[in-house]
């Protein structure tokens, strides 16, 4: 067989095994980016600015992360070996490099797209630490009205990673606990983005949070206890701090985390 042939078997197969691990939009999956991964695979060409391109074409066309390292990981089960059927995508099978070019490039285009929204992090979708210093002045403005403490009405939770690990996995742990305390505080409250392994909560200081610290504690271990690949990213730090008596000194508390 042609190289060439070679080339359209192999988009073909990886068409087909994509479908198949749940791709949702049939029509839009083929783009320039494929044929040149197909390309290199034929070849046995470096994949590393490939499959960059290709992490970037997905997110231009709207594509989530997730959606994307499925579809990669049926390139990778479609490109392993011989095959006469259907394979089975399994993204924790995919090689560590070939994850790492497809995400950064993605995430370098999600990145440039948040030019005019930035109040919110690309990747995690948490508010930046620069809207959560503004959020804080507007409890202390409304508790001072009030007359009352901010720290009666409010708390930080903050949740860091001790990070033993490379960017990529502390990336990736970080969007898993993102997504896990937009679940347990789901009421309106302010969820930032402080630094790359730190995120923190400005919650109600009600009853319930007590009981929202340990379900999100549960939840974030969960989540990275379940991917291997995020193994060396700990322990994790889940603490509730008190709002001090003003904004300046709550903004000094935010530096030191």
């Amino acid at each position: 067989m042609t190289d060439e042939g070679r080339r359209r078997a192999l988009r073909s197969r990886w068409r087909t095994a994509s479908l198949a691990a749940g791709w949702p939009f049939p029509s839009d999956w083929a783009s320039d980016a494929v044929d040149a991964v197909c390309s290199a695979v034929v070849a046995e060409e470096d994949l590393a600015d490939p499959l960059a391109d290709l992490g970037a074409s997905r997110a231009e066309a709207g594509v989530g992360l997730a959606g994307t390292l499925q579809d990669l990981a049926a390139l990778h089960a479609v490109s392993e070996g011989e095959h006469d059927g259907l394979v089975s995508a399994d993204p924790d099978a995919v090689p560590a490099a070939m994850v790492r070019a497809t995400a950064l490039g993605w995430s370098d285009v999600v990145a440039r797209m948040s030019v005019g929204r930035e109040v919110e992090d690309p990747l995690t979708g948490l508010t930046t630490a620069g809207y959560l210093r503004t959020r804080l002045h507007e409890v202390y403005r409304a508790a001072r009205v009030e007359g009352r403490a901010a720290g009666d009405g409010h708390a930080l939770v903050t949740v860091s990673l001790a990070v033993n690990a490379d960017d990529y996995p502390q990336m990736m742990a970080m969007v898993l606990i993102a997504d896990a305390l937009r679940i347990v505080f789901d009421g309106g409250e302010t969820t930032s983005l402080l630094r790359s392994a730190t995120a923190v909560v400005l919650a109600s200081r009600d009853r319930l949070l007590p009981a929202r610290c340990l379900q999100a504690r549960w939840t974030i271990q969960h989540r990275l206890a379940a991917d291997p690949a995020l193994h060396g990213c700990g322990p994790l730090l889940l603490r509730e701090e008190l709002l001090p008596d003003d904004h300046d000194q709550a903004c000094e508390l935010l530096a030191s985390l």
